[in-house]
């Protein structure tokens, strides 16, 4: 498939072996991001990706937009402008200390992203698939109005629109809320993802809970399928509602799962228990893009995108940075495997 993504690509700063923000002097650095997490799992899952942003020209964004091609994305419409690239820096959990993220991504080239400057028609002719991302509509007001400019321009040229919610709390801070943004741009896709904080978010509906300390541990289906019945009367145009489940017993130890609801029927999966976690960073990115491989390349029924896009996030919590660097022969392999 012929896909098109669109967000901003960061430079995350992170210290080695656990350490806190405030201990040694060396930190590593990783290029990432949510939209970017995605393009780059996509192109090594074997489509065909555009990805969009905006970068500085300077030696920083050049950078970038080489390491972008290395994984095999098509760069051609990086709008170059502004003068920095965001970042952020990541403290990685440890035991019972939570991870630890802060943002610098006020005054980046893509939140000075205005509408007009992205050839959007350009950029759309001959694909498939636009995925956008509620980050771009947390960073300014310019960002959002550009965001919803591609959609409307996507939806007019007939493109699947795939949303990831991806709501961050702590980006909304120029004056409007995210609760009166994130359900307009939900109401254009066919294909949504989100985990429970952000369908409550976008629903107003209240999240269902995600306990589970081990692998057999039922999932609650007549609950989940209440609340997506709910939800499809919400956003009628939608077709396909996906449901990341996490519980964190602690900061190695996760159990993934995850639900799909497709207007008929719920669908589930098995739960992983992953122990230990070597990075929690872009499961939910990883998640998505397995999906969207396995339903519009691999043309597979629904149960088999669920438990596709499950075991593609569950390799991503064994994979140090950002991108999830699995092929589709390793996440098959885990797929069949006990």
């Amino acid at each position: 498939m012929k896909i098109v993504t669109f967000g901003e690509v960061l430079l995350r700063f992170s210290k080695q072996h656990g350490m806190r923000l405030s201990q040694g002097s060396r930190m590593e650095a990783h290029y990432g991001g949510s939209e970017a997490n995605g393009a780059v799992s996509l192109a090594i899952l074997g489509n065909e990706v555009r990805y969009v942003t905006r970068l500085p020209q300077n030696a920083q964004g050049q950078a970038c937009v080489e390491r972008l091609r290395e994984y095999g994305l098509n760069t051609s419409y990086v709008s170059w402008g502004g003068q920095r690239i965001g970042t952020y820096y990541f403290e990685q959990a440890a035991s019972l200390r939570p991870p630890r993220v802060v943002y610098d991504r006020q005054g980046s080239a893509f939140s000075d992203l205005q509408p007009g400057i992205i050839p959007w028609r350009e950029v759309f002719k001959g694909m498939d698939v636009f995925c956008c991302s509620g980050i771009t509509c947390a960073l300014s007001q310019s960002a959002t109005d550009a965001t919803f400019e591609a959609v409307r321009i996507a939806e007019e040229m007939g493109l699947t629109i795939a949303c990831d919610i991806n709501y961050r709390k702590n980006l909304w801070n120029y004056g409007v809320r995210a609760d009166e943004v994130l359900p307009r741009l939900v109401e254009h896709a066919s294909i949504v993802f989100g985990d429970a904080g952000e369908w409550e978010l976008v629903s107003g509906l209240p999240r269902i809970p995600f306990k589970a300390m081990t692998a057999d541990e039922p999932i609650d289906t007549e609950a989940y399928t209440l609340m997506f019945q709910q939800i499809a009367n919400r956003f009628p145009r939608c077709q396909k509602f996906i449901l990341g489940l996490r519980n964190e017993p602690s900061a190695n130890h996760h159990l993934l799962s995850g639900v799909l609801y497709n207007r008929e029927q719920l669908l589930t999966a098995r739960i992983y228990d992953i122990n230990p976690v070597v990075d929690p960073m872009g499961v939910g990115d990883a998640y998505l893009a397995a999906y969207l491989h396995a339903q519009l390349t691999r043309n597979e029924d629904d149960q088999r995108c669920l438990d596709f896009s499950l075991a593609a996030s569950a390799l991503k919590s064994t994979i140090s940075g950002d991108f999830n660097l699995s092929t589709e022969e390793e996440v098959l392999e885990l797929l069949t495997a006990d």
